[in-house]
């Protein structure tokens, strides 16, 4: 009976490391490469998630849950690195508390290098969170982008 017991659990560890083996190695999308879905400007983004934080997913999600490449513009409020060392660019107006963060790749950190503050820029990436705010705390959450690259 313990050699039953002892080779079910075998082969359910076999089962379960075969399956992350499966996630680990496959491959990841291609987003510089992918058309993109939609051109749209960061506080159009914003505003669609804060207004219907469920229809803007199905909207920019497809159905196996992987986040449709988008190109979005917008001015640069900040500039930044991520503890990653990956170049970090915020785009968003002034008066707005939320922006769209879009994080760059190790391969694509120098196009930051000639960019500042105020420059306007079209950015392709993927949707990893949308904006959020929360009044009883005064948070606010911005669009998260990430395998970004800038659009000539």
């Amino acid at each position: 009976m313990k050699s039953k017991i002892i080779k079910l659990i075998g082969v359910l560890a076999l089962i379960a490391l075969s399956y992350g083996a499966y996630l680990w190695f496959m491959p990841h999308q291609n987003v510089q490469g992918t058309k993109a879905f939609k051109t749209i400007d960061a506080t159009v983004l914003v505003n669609e998630f804060l207004a219907d934080k469920t229809a803007a997913n199905e909207m920019y999600l497809d159905t196996e849950g992987e986040s449709k490449v988008l190109i979005i513009t917008g001015t640069i409020a900040d500039i930044s690195k991520d503890q990653l060392n990956q170049k970090v660019i915020l785009l968003k107006n002034t008066s707005e508390k939320m922006g769209v963060s879009c994080t760059f790749t190790v391969d694509t950190n120098s196009q930051v290098d000639q960019l500042e503050v105020g420059n306007t820029v079209k950015i392709k990436g993927v949707i990893r969170s949308g904006a959020e705010y929360d009044e009883d705390l005064d948070l606010t959450e911005n669009v998260i982008v990430e395998k970004s690259a800038i659009v000539e």
